[in-house]
Parts: structure tokens; sequence; C-alpha cells
């Protein structure tokens, strides 16, 4: 890039006044949503009253809806679809694949299985006959780490076949596809031997749902999703380097393997949490870091921060309409997130098939 006086052209400071001013846009985006997601439900609440509740004001039994009941819930869509598109944008980058994904690349199921078998095997999960809360997660570190042990296993696979084949993101996919089909597969074979209450609950956690998290819950994924980011945005260099080959970021100074493993580690991470205390959430991190390079490209100074937002802004956009479109029943929010994804999944894969 050509300097004038040490300083870069104003062309390029404009430029990226404009990707800052997207970043203030989307922040302003979600934190509307995050109000309106608490605000409509089965009692609407005015939105001026939703943001007294939450500053510790306002009417009790509204204060009492917020913060008891709505509030955790908005904070696990916020920062769940945080994770998940933080971890797709990690995966895209350093495995150089358009495609990749915890849940395209059969991670996610994976650490479904892992929680599964800890819920059903080691007994971390009490069952309840209750239709809301199915499952209720008594130890979640023991769950939390066994789906990450699971995870662990599918990321070795991923990191190995990148190895062999250089990253084609064809035989990544089907990879991806194979090892959910297996731990599918297990997930199943664990249904086959359990207890009538076991399954009916195995079954209902599977399906990815906000509304079971509890204020418990939010610490864990919030806390993790802040770590996360905070090494993320300190490798948006070597993201960006590895962007470009492995062979470039090392003339760079760059480590490929390491940053890689790392990368997917702390992915695998992610994507492990977020299963084990909601359940399987698909597509948000192959979605969002796609929407946002159409505008802000591939520039990890931006993308890390905005995967964090645009994450968090689809999921709990989703979350609001799986409450309100079928209301009084609420459907899972990854029913809409499947909707959503598989139509891009599908237009990527055709995208790349052109001549």
């Amino acid at each position: 890039m050509h300097l004038e006086g040490g300083r870069p052209p104003a062309g390029y400071d404009r430029h990226i006044g404009r990707k800052r001013l997207f970043l203030v846009a989307l922040g302003a985006l979600c934190a509307l949503a995050f109000v309106l997601s608490i605000s409509w439900g089965a009692v609407s609440i005015p939105p001026l009253e939703v943001v007294r509740a939450l500053l510790g004001g306002g009417e009790p039994r509204w204060r009492m809806i917020v913060v008891g009941i709505r509030l955790p819930q908005a904070l696990a869509a916020l920062f769940a679809g945080g994770a998940l598109s933080l971890a797709g944008v990690a995966m895209q980058s350093v495995l150089r694949n358009p495609l990749g994904s915890p849940f395209t690349l059969g991670i996610s199921n994976a650490a479904a299985f892992g929680a599964a078998f800890s819920i059903i095997a080691l007994g971390t999960g009490s069952m309840q006959s209750s239709a809301v809360n199915a499952v209720t997660i008594v130890n979640p570190w023991l769950t939390t780490g066994v789906a990450f042990a699971s995870a662990l296993v599918c990321m070795t696979v991923v990191l190995a076949i990148a190895s062999v084949t250089r990253g084609t993101p064809d035989v990544m996919v089907l990879a991806g596809v194979a090892l959910s089909s297996l731990f599918t597969a297990g997930t199943m074979f664990l249904q086959y031997f359990a207890d009538d209450s076991q399954l009916a609950a195995t079954v209902f956690w599977t399906f990815g749902d906000v509304s079971r998290a509890s204020w418990r819950d939010a610490p864990i994924m919030g806390g993790l999703l802040l770590a996360s980011f905070c090494l993320f945005f300190a490798r948006r260099f070597d993201l960006n380097a590895i962007d470009s080959g492995d062979e470039t970021a090392l003339s760079l100074g760059v480590s490929a393997p390491r940053i890689r493993l790392e990368a997917m580690v702390v992915s695998s991470l992610l994507a492990s949490v977020t299963v084990a205390l909601l359940g399987v959430i698909g597509f948000v991190g192959l979605v969002s870091p796609h929407m946002l390079r159409r505008f802000l490209g591939s520039d990890h100074r931006f993308l890390v921060p905005g995967s964090v937002l645009a994450g968090g802004l689809l999921l709990l956009a989703a979350d609001t309409a799986a409450r309100l479109a079928f209301a009084p029943r609420t459907l899972p929010v990854s029913v809409f997130t499947a909707f959503l994804g598989a139509p891009v999944f599908l237009a990527l894969i055709a995208r790349r098939r052109r001549p």
C-alpha cells in the first residue's frame, strides 16, 4: 500500500471508517434485538419497561418476568450465537474452508454424543416430567468435559483430513457428513439402551433451545465467549496471514500449525459448551461469517468482533421468531436456524460448483 508522508491514503481511512461504522450499527441492532426479545412473548412488556427493569427499576411485575424468566434466555441466545459464529469464523480461516463450522464439520454432533453419554451413562442430568425442562443438567462441568472430549476426537480427525487433503473444502464437507453420521449413530445407540424417561428426555434435549438456560449457565457461556474473543482478537493478524496460505504465514513469522491447533481446540470448546447446555443449534457458525464477509471483507480485525455481534443478533432474532410464530406453542430455536441455514449451505455448495 502506497504511503504518503508515512500515513495511509485518505481512501484507506474512509474504507476503515465504514467498517467501524458498520460494527457500531451492528452493535446497536444487537442491543435493540436484545430488548425486543425480552419484550415480546406470551405477555408483551413495553420496551421502555424492559429497559427500566434491566436498570433495576420499573414495576415489580415487569421486573419479575424480565429478570426471572426472559433475561437468562436472551443472554443465552446472545452468548450462544456469538460463540458459534466466532467458532465458525476461526474454523473457516485456519482450515481455509468457506464451508467450515462446528455443525458442518461434525463437531456439534460429536459434542452432542458426549453430552448424551454423560447424561445417560454418568447420570449428570436429572430427568423431569415437565415439558419445559425435560433434562436439567446437575453437573454442567462434567457434562461439558465429556462433550469437549468427544469434540476433540472429531477435531483430530478433521485436522488429519485437512492435512492429507490440504484443506480441500469438498472432501472436508464429506468428512463432516460422515463424522456427523457416526456420532449420531453413537447417540442412537445410547438411546436404544436408555429407559423410557431417559430416551424421551435425551431426544427432547437434542433439540437446541435457549429457553432451558438458567442463571447458572449464563456466566459459564459469557465467560468462555469473552476469553475466546480476547484470544482470537489477539490473533487477528495471525489469522489474516493464514488466510494467505501457510507459506505466506511462515514468511511473516506465523506458525500456521500451532495457530490452527489452538483455534480448533478453542472452537471445539465453544461448540461443546453450547451443545452441553442448550443442545445442538446448527448453521449459525456457517451463516453469520458469510453474511459478514459481504460487508467487512476477510479482515479479522473486523470479522472477529463482527462475528460475535452478528451471531448474537441472528440467534436472538431466531429465538424471538420461534416464540412468536406459533404462539402460544414455542418451537426450539434450532428449527428456525436449520430452515435458514440449509438454503445458505446449498447455495454455497452450488456456487463452488460453478465453472
